[in-house]
């Protein structure tokens, strides 16, 4: 694979990184990575819809009427599922296990597919590294301003939303705190990448690649991947 740019924050060439062929050389495979972020996102699916059967509904406990000689049909309980007020039959409770197992090495390579394809379409960033003397969003916005002038990249400073995951060789609070108020860009280490995150954002920042980069390359063989943090 042809060598990839990498840029400091102010938007300048800062040198060369040979691109892992394991990471960037995936092929697309749609119907992979459509099975592992629908799996993924089902299994940290919340239990909220919960109903009532005849044995939770309060009450109910004396028999209506009389069994037979009343000429209305027989009844045990105003609990009953065919009473208003009564419980639901069949309905959904949040006892309900939504988690489907994914194989780690189908997530390894799920990453690399959506990387292979990014970088293909020109949505990698590869910087040096990123460092804020302050938490402060003028600082974070600068940089941001900084790239968005790339010819490449231009499309990134005016978007709204979904824009920009960015991720870290290491964490570093000042940078997250800077970054907290922009809702279009995310922080996070690359080794908790996973490909719900990339199926998100549009543009992908690695932060010094030769670490961010090697913390996620060889998942496939050795078969580990951190877990996806779905609830950012």
């Amino acid at each position: 694979m042809k060598d990839a740019t990498i840029y400091n924050t102010k938007g300048e060439e800062a040198g060369k990184y040979k691109l892992p062929e394991d990471v960037f050389g995936a092929p697309w495979n749609a119907d992979l990575v459509h099975q592992v972020v629908q799996a993924l996102q089902t299994s940290v699916r919340k239990t909220i819809a919960h109903v009532k059967d005849r044995g939770d509904v309060r009450g109910g406990g004396k028999k209506p009427w009389q069994q037979k000689g009343t000429g209305r049909a027989r009844h045990g309980s105003t609990r009953s599922p065919l009473w208003v007020g009564g419980g639901v039959t069949h309905g959904p409770t949040n006892e309900k296990n939504f988690a489907r197992k994914i194989n780690q090495k189908m997530k390894a390579k799920a990453l690399y597919t959506l990387l292979s394809r990014k970088l293909k379409h020109g949505e990698v960033i590869f910087l040096d590294s990123m460092s804020l003397s302050a938490p402060k969003a003028k600082e974070a916005k600068g940089i941001i301003s900084s790239i968005g002038k790339i010819e490449a990249f231009k499309k990134l400073a005016g978007k709204k939303s979904n824009a920009l995951l960015v991720a870290m060789d290491k964490k570093d609070a000042l940078v997250e705190k800077g970054f907290r108020n922009f809702g279009n860009v995310q922080i996070d280490e690359a080794r908790n990448l996973n490909p719900v995150a990339l199926a998100t954002y549009k543009y992908v920042m690695f932060v010094n690649p030769a670490k961010s980069v090697g913390a996620i390359s060889g998942k496939i063989e050795s078969g580990k991947l951190n877990s996806a943090k779905l609830n950012k």
